[in-house]
């Protein structure tokens, strides 16, 4: 198992490494110069020596190796660089931007797991095969569905039709409604569509039909028997949709104009602010990897037959 662990741990920490490489030569090949967007004003009245004072004085003037370098030492210190546009370390920025961002992919995936257990165990002990089928369908039609499009849709029904929830000045709860259906539709499909699989799997095992034999009922075979080995592989898929649900807040965000890394994503974009670009990417792939990471090391726990086969691997490795 320690070997299983650490090579995880490997694996995680290779990938955090790719993704900041990749980010920093996308991110210095884009077109635009943060400094000159800030400084060239006409109307800060700055001397081209002055700004190519301050271009020094941000570690812009070095070459690209030595520039990755550096940002790389100061990323593994914790320093995330500072924000040419705010004029503030980047550290200050996610540390009031982060929070709203992961309480609404928290209360997304939340309400998403929600909708596929009720749509996944509805339709399993549903009777009708017209409405059995009707469920199942659901997650193609949700799957199907932009983000954008969606939260726009929810805006001008719920908000401009029937004026229940407000656009401007919404209180602090009721101003997540909108956005959080608008994150959990689309997340709950795949989820809703392994749990339905998996669970028709499982009911095709022995051990259903000998509990079924011993006078079980339908319903109860199925939350006692097939509900856990059916859970298994949707919390891989689980894992992977939870690290997404980072990139998909942001558009949300956008579309509703909620304060968060969406917002901070915009104006860096637009600003050519490279460090808060480059700790937004990185943080991200940080949570996707965590939350993935995560659900590895708790997939043994919850297989016994995955434990004894990462047991069996690492033996046949050191022997």
């Amino acid at each position: 198992m320690n070997r299983y662990v650490s090579g995880r741990f490997g694996q995680a920490l290779l990938v955090l490494w790719a993704a900041f490489t990749v980010s920093f030569i996308l991110l210095q090949v884009l077109p635009g110069d943060a400094i000159l967007i800030k400084f060239q004003n006409p109307d800060m009245g700055l001397s081209p020596a002055q700004i190519a004072d301050m271009r020094a004085a941000y570690g812009a003037d070095v070459p690209l190796v030595q520039q990755y370098l550096h940002t790389l030492g100061n990323f593994l210190r914790g320093d995330l660089g500072y924000s040419i546009q705010a004029g503030v370390p980047v550290t200050e920025l996610l540390s009031s931007n982060f929070p709203p961002t992961l309480r609404l992919a928290l209360m997304g995936f939340a309400l998403a797991a929600v909708v596929a257990f009720v749509l996944a165990f509805t339709s399993s002990l549903l009777h009708f095969g017209w409405l059995k089928n009707l469920l199942q369908s659901v997650p193609s039609l949700f799957i199907s569905i932009p983000t954008f499009w969606l939260g726009i849709a929810l805006i001008q029904f719920f908000s401009f039709h029937l004026r229940w929830i407000p656009v401007i000045n919404p209180g602090e709860w009721v101003g997540l409604i909108l956005p959080v259906v608008t994150l959990a539709v689309p997340i709950s499909a795949p989820l809703a569509q392994i749990l339905i699989r998996s669970i028709d799997q499982v009911q095709t095992q022995p051990f259903v039909a000998v509990a079924r034999a011993k006078g079980a009922s339908r319903s109860g075979v199925l939350w006692r028997h097939v509900a856990r080995n059916a859970l298994l592989p949707v919390l891989t898929i689980a894992g992977l949709l939870f690290g997404e649900l980072i990139a998909g807040a942001l558009i949300t965000e956008t579309v509703f104009g909620l304060n968060g890394l969406g917002q901070l994503t915009q104006q860096a974009v637009n600003n050519q602010d490279v460090a808060v670009l480059q700790a937004i990417v990185v943080i991200s792939a940080a949570a996707f990897v965590g939350i993935n990471l995560l659900v590895d090391l708790l997939y043994p726990l919850l297989d016994p037959r995955l434990k004894a086969n990462a047991s069996k691997n690492s033996k046949g490795a050191t022997a």
